[in-house]
């Protein structure tokens, strides 16, 4: 039988899209019985047993990201997204089908590969960046900004098998981030860190984004989704099952993981196991004021809560959480109701918008409670002077129980 194998091509053409995904497939061969032996091995070929099981981990993707594009990839575990990222990456290569890289391709897939852990914190800088492609006087000047990033200077001539692992994912990805490539494989990196790390990591992602650069982002925070990404896909068993705006792949992601997502009437309340929420809106001329009610039904501690105001296409721009702007901790006690208040100052362009709420833990591992569309405005508006820019709207906040 003829088997027809993929290819995965590099080019730079600044009129090409940045990447371009064409009928991908890739199959991994799993053992199943263990042949002792020659003997063995060809009894077993004889009766037609294989000794293996392949599984079909990709199945037909198709998609392009444009140049400048920050996309989202996400799913399940066992859904495809990490096999994808290490074809783009070129770790692995395709079965069948094709892909195209267009420009200088940096993967954040397994930092901290090339770490010995014998050497020290120093000695590993440099010879991660040398990895990367840097000189000995380029790692000089970036040398103490690795470790400020990191928040790990006072561990630099310390072995490097005495780090945890989060630490020395913290110094991997510190490094990292001083390569310049045109296009940027992130995976997981926010799963690292206390979050105060996090939030430097959002900063660095916000950054690539005012630049403009193209960043593929696999994730399981739809928070993150939303905040950064420009377009999302969502993969399923191999198959792309939603390509579009990063509101409606995360409500289909949240779905997917048996999340009752509920699009009720303005104002009704909404719940999940754990969260009754309920939210109103005011809009005028100078403001826009969102009030939210947030009623728990257990004690939450360690945790934060994170509002997205979306135009009608999805696109996000504006953020608040509560981890950036409120810095003692925040408790809800079971069963009492306590409100949110945000004022806006209306700079918001002609459009229709829907909010987002989201109540987290801090690391952002587990979700209390995601509320979609939980209340929802529309700014009439001939301003011309009125912009969606992102992180700059005026704003006053109140938390009261």
């Amino acid at each position: 039988m003829k088997r027809s194998f993929g290819t995965r091509t590099e080019i730079n053409d600044p009129n090409q899209p940045a990447i371009v995904v064409k009928n991908l497939h890739k199959s991994f061969r799993l053992p199943t019985e263990q042949s002792f032996g020659l003997k063995q091995a060809i009894f077993n070929r004889l009766r037609g047993i294989k000794g293996y099981k392949e599984q079909k981990v990709l199945k037909g993707l198709n998609f392009e990201i444009k140049q400048g594009e920050f996309v989202g990839i996400v799913g399940r575990n066992g859904s495809g997204k990490s096999t994808l990222l290490k074809i783009l990456a070129g770790t692995y290569y395709p079965e069948k089908g094709n892909v195209v890289v267009n420009g200088d391709l940096v993967p954040f897939i397994e930092l901290g590969v090339g770490f010995n852990p014998e050497l020290t914190g120093r000695e590993n800088v440099y010879m991660n960046g040398a990895l990367l492609g840097f000189s000995n006087k380029e790692m000089d000047a970036m040398y103490d900004d690795i470790w400020d990033f990191a928040e790990l200077k006072e561990f630099q001539d310390q072995k490097l098998k005495n780090y945890s692992s989060g630490m020395q994912v913290r110094l991997a990805f510190s490094i990292a981030i001083r390569a310049r490539g045109d296009i940027l494989l992130l995976d997981e990196v926010l799963a690292v860190g206390d979050a105060a790390f996090q939030r430097k990591c959002f900063g660095y992602f916000a950054e690539l984004k005012k630049e403009k650069r193209t960043v593929i982002l696999v994730t399981h925070s739809m928070e993150s989704v939303q905040t950064f990404c420009d377009r999302a896909i969502m993969i399923e068993d191999g198959k792309i099952i939603v390509d579009g705006s990063p509101l409606k792949v995360s409500k289909k992601y949240l779905e997917s993981n048996n999340r009752n997502i509920k699009q009720d009437n303005v104002g009704e309340d909404k719940t999940t196991n754990y969260i009754q929420a309920s939210a109103k809106s005011t809009v005028t001329s100078e403001s826009v004021q969102l009030s939210f009610t947030i009623k728990p039904k257990q004690k939450l501690e360690d945790f934060v809560i994170a509002v997205g105001i979306n135009k009608n296409d999805g696109q996000q721009i504006y953020r608040w959480a509560s981890d950036e702007k409120i810095k003692t901790p925040i408790v809800f006690e079971a069963n009492q109701s306590y409100k949110l208040n945000l004022k806006l100052a209306n700079y918001f362009p002609h459009d229709k918008y829907n909010v987002v709420l989201l109540i987290k833990s801090l690391d952002r591992s587990i979700d209390f409670g995601d509320f979609f569309n939980i209340t929802n405005f529309e700014i009439i508006s001939t301003n011309p002077y009125q912009s969606t820019t992102h992180w700059q709207i005026p704003e006053e906040y109140e938390l009261q129980s």
